[in-house]
């Protein structure tokens, strides 16, 4: 099976590149901000736009004597640039994101080049309109050629270089071992088996003291002064690493738990809602979501099955052993006593049990193998 699939690797500029990269980041917000804003005033005016109609502007517009600096930057990036916001656009009318937004000067960087706008030869990755390579630390080989890559300074001022190949992945061998997992936070996961839940890591929660100090040190530098600056660096930092701490977390559990079990089952939140409450930091800290994203990737990847029970789904209120629903269960209650059975259940394994034994039932009707 052939996947389309970005490595990103670190690298360290120079002073000449440091700065030939800030003119193509700013040239690329411009054009961006400017072309959306365009559009916005085309849609007022009842013009459509596209990506021609753009490209065709752009031209126009790097010879107004305004915007001349321009040509200084690779072309390539410009339209790239483009065709995000196209992109954009086309995702927001199809309701599978928001409408797009103006790119802003201090939150993170980008630009792309497509295969004519970077060369690759013997290690060496040389981007267009710079003379020399970039020192890339090369942490794993690359399966193919890449055929487009995306350059990115982070609001703590890190580089990197992300490599879009086409790369092999084959299907794991099959197990017979099936998962089922509740998610939450006093238990990050409670599965369905008798194996211990996993305790959430908090990795906000564990550096939350040291936030709220940056945070307050920040708020009393004057704007644009360069004392402020260097405290929004700091704790761009702070939060860059704990950003990388969950990442690698999640990255590793959801691996594991993909190369151990044949079949998956998960409950599907509405995380977005439950955003809104007053736990929604340690909700965020969390990352459900992106844990259930990587989930359903790896599974289609390496041959698993990966199911998510219905939203409405009532794992929590309904006995596993005979099946009696509660109308109602708070949150408080942690533990109870079905009237029907007597089983005593705890909430979560008692959760995670259902949601077993629903996704056994659902990939079977859907005539999957069974594992």
């Amino acid at each position: 099976m052939s996947v389309k699939r970005a490595f990103r690797f670190r690298f360290y500029p120079t002073a000449v590149q440091e700065q030939q990269l800030a003119q193509h980041f700013g040239c690329v917000r411009f054009v961006y901000n400017h072309m959306l804003a365009r559009r916005q005033q085309r849609h007022k005016d009842g013009l459509k736009s596209n990506y021609v109609e753009d490209a065709a502007a752009l031209t126009a517009l790097k010879r107004t004597p305004g915007c001349i600096w321009l040509r200084d930057v690779s072309i390539v990036a410009l339209q790239a640039s483009l065709r995000h916001l196209d992109t954009a656009y086309k995702n927001f009318f199809a309701r599978r994101a928001g409408f797009p937004r103006f790119k802003r000067k201090r939150a993170a960087q980008t630009y792309s080049l497509m295969r004519n706008g970077f060369t690759l030869r013997g290690g060496d990755l040389t981007l267009a309109k710079m003379a020399a390579p970039l020192d890339v630390r090369w942490s794993r080989q690359l399966p193919s050629t890449p055929s487009s890559l995306t350059v990115s300074r982070d609001a703590a001022g890190r580089y990197f270089v992300s490599l879009l190949c086409d790369d092999g992945v084959a299907p794991l061998p099959p197990t017979d071992k099936v998962i089922a997992a509740d998610l939450g936070l006093t238990h990050f996961l409670t599965f369905a088996d008798d194996r211990p839940p996993l305790s959430p890591p908090k990795f906000l929660a564990a550096l939350l003291n040291r936030v709220r100090h940056m945070s307050r040190a920040l708020s009393r530098k004057h704007n644009g002064s360069k004392n402020r600056d260097k405290a929004r660096q700091c704790l761009a930092r702070l939060h860059a690493r704990i950003a990388d701490s969950r990442k690698n977390f999640l990255h590793k559990l959801s691996t594991q738990l993909i190369r151990e079990n044949q079949a998956v089952f998960m409950e599907d939140l509405c995380i977005k809602g439950m955003m809104r409450s007053h736990l929604a930091r340690n909700i965020g800290d969390a990352a459900w979501g992106e844990l259930l994203r990587q989930l359903a990737y790896k599974a289609a990847w390496y041959g698993r099955t990966y199911w998510q029970a219905d939203r409405f789904f009532a794992s929590s209120k309904t006995c596993h052993a005979c099946g009696f629903r509660h109308r109602s269960l708070p949150l408080n209650i942690r533990q109870w006593t079905c009237p029907d059975c007597g089983e005593i259940h705890d909430r979560d394994r008692n959760a995670a049990r259902n949601i077993l034994a629903a996704g056994l039932l659902a990939t079977r009707t859907a005539g999957r193998a069974e594992p």
